[in-house]
């Protein structure tokens, strides 16, 4: 039996079975910032809070306004994190007020495993309903509802493995992330996360983004009919915000449909308006087989995760008495399908991504007007709707061996995202690239608080004129503290994005 190797040492009282916390503790606030702290970091994901902490980032945080979050001294900072998770806000009222409604008057079956849903039935009919009005293509679509978008990338692969159940390759694209389970970590490649748990699944096969000639030489070498699909993100999130060239999506597209091949678009950070539009790979011109959305569908409040398929494609994998052949045990269930028919009967109804191109085209010139006053701080922002990212200048600029220099780089990126948080907003970091951090606000944030963001942003800048200051402005305690942490982990990183 695998044993901590401090558990030996521990007191027979630190051992003994601590007083069961319950749920009124919590919702009452008598369990305290501080014990909520330490026993997460004790039962949990230990290394990741230390690492937090050391940078005073772990909270726990409370929501005063949907937008605006408080730590326990009560310093207010405005929420643009959450990975694009968090649509309205925290527990917005308008989900919120609805879940009461719920839980009151519901009364359809709460898990409907072997039913049929009301809930569910509205949802997937307004999902297709809202993709046939994008791409008339689409308008027999079939919907698989999962919990999460890891979970719907790894149903998108298997419907598209039964399409083409004789090919053997998936390809992906560099700097792209699709999740961390197996099937979707095999198309994430960064070995930080991959390494240890080789071998992945066999066949996938990674292209560079936005590159369409090497997209092609790819399916050419290994030959268009051992091609199973083709998985791409519109916009890649956690590749940093990476808009790609005009025309790769359109011709990524035909490219496929000319050898029969598969398209997966991952929508789950692009999809349902963030981008600023109702689903990013029609805006630019692709008209994919399978689309993967989840993020947005939640409301911030509930997990849920969709993969929206063509008919054919669908009824290949799951016709008949294979309909079985795949399954999700909470997918599906009367609460998420309730707050995703919500959510997206709030994006509708508000038309949240027209909001979203407005107020981003402000967002975006505000961090461009930026870029130019401090250019030793930012090396380039990007932006597409309500989905920023400001990539920072290294903080030493000399020139580093491969390992120092990718921990010089993860190091910018930690202290900048420090920094923002001392300027009282709350941003991303960005898992598949180095040196930026994103902005990802609610989409209904209001103006004032909104245009209020960027200037806090601008104040980060002011105090932080050049990336050096990053070190310069960070206690010396904490830097020893943060290289001593840094030292002790895994020395695999991912390679350099510059």
């Amino acid at each position: 039996m695998i044993r901590d190797s401090h558990e030996s040492k521990l007191a027979p009282a630190q051992t003994s079975a601590r007083r069961f916390i319950r749920a009124d503790d919590v919702l009452s606030e008598r369990f305290t910032p501080a014990e909520a702290r330490r026993l997460d970091l004790k039962y949990g994901n230990e290394e990741l809070l230390y690492g937090l902490d050391l940078l005073d980032l772990a909270g726990p945080f409370y929501r005063v306004t949907p937008w605006e979050l408080e730590d326990e001294r009560g310093v207010r900072r405005i929420n643009a994190s959450g990975y694009a998770a968090v649509p309205f806000g925290d527990m917005p009222p308008v989900i919120t007020e609805f879940v009461q409604e719920f839980m009151e008057k519901n009364r359809a079956m709460a898990l409907p495993q072997q039913s049929s849903s009301p809930w569910r039935a509205a949802l997937q009919t307004n999902l297709v309903s809202l993709l046939a009005r994008e791409l008339p293509s689409h308008a027999d679509d079939q919907v698989f509802f999962c919990s999460s978008g890891t979970e719907a990338i790894e149903g998108a692969m298997k419907f598209a493995k039964a399409w083409r159940p004789r090919a053997k390759y998936f390809i992906s694209f560099g700097s792209g992330y699709h999740g961390k389970t197996y099937g979707s970590l095999s198309l994430t490649p960064n070995p930080e996360y991959q390494d240890v748990f080789r071998p992945l699944v066999p066949g996938a096969l990674t292209s560079p983004y936005g590159n369409l000639d090497a997209l092609r030489t790819l399916i050419r070498r290994v030959g268009p009919d051992n091609v199973v699909a083709v998985v791409v993100e519109p916009i890649q999130g956690e590749g940093g915000v990476n808009i790609p060239p005009p025309g790769f999506l359109k011709g990524l597209g035909e490219l496929c449909q000319r050898h029969g091949i598969v398209v997966i678009a991952d929508e789950i950070q692009t999809g349902l308006g963030r981008t600023g539009h109702w689903f990013e790979s029609a805006a630019q011109g692709l008209d994919p087989d399978i689309i993967t959305l989840a993020k947005p569908l939640g409301g911030g409040m509930v997990a849920v995760g969709a993969t929206i398929v063509r008919h054919p494609i669908y009824k290949k994998m799951l016709g008949g008495l294979s309909s079985k052949r795949h399954s999700n045990t909470f997918g599906g269930g009367a609460l998420a399908m309730a707050v995703g028919l919500k959510s997206l009967e709030y994006l509708t109804d508000n038309d949240f991504p027209a909001r979203s191109l407005h107020l981003g085209e402000q967002g975006l010139a505000r961090l461009q007007a930026l870029q130019r006053r401090f250019p030793k701080l930012f090396e380039t922002v990007r932006g597409q709707g309500m989905l920023f990212a400001m990539q920072f200048q290294p903080m030493v600029g000399l020139p580093l061996p491969g390992l120092l220099k990718e921990l010089v780089f993860e190091a910018t990126a930690i202290l900048a995202l420090r920094e923002i948080h001392q300027a009282r907003v709350m941003a991303n970091l960005s898992l598949s690239s180095k040196r930026v951090v994103r902005l990802s606000p609610a989409l209904d944030m209001p103006q004032e608080l909104f245009s209020e963001m960027f200037d806090r942003i601008e104040r980060f800048a002011q105090m932080n004129s050049s990336s050096r200051h990053l070190l310069t402005n960070t206690p010396a305690s904490m830097t020893a503290q943060l290289a001593a942490f840094a030292a002790s982990k895994p020395k695999k990183r991912t390679p350099s994005d510059g």
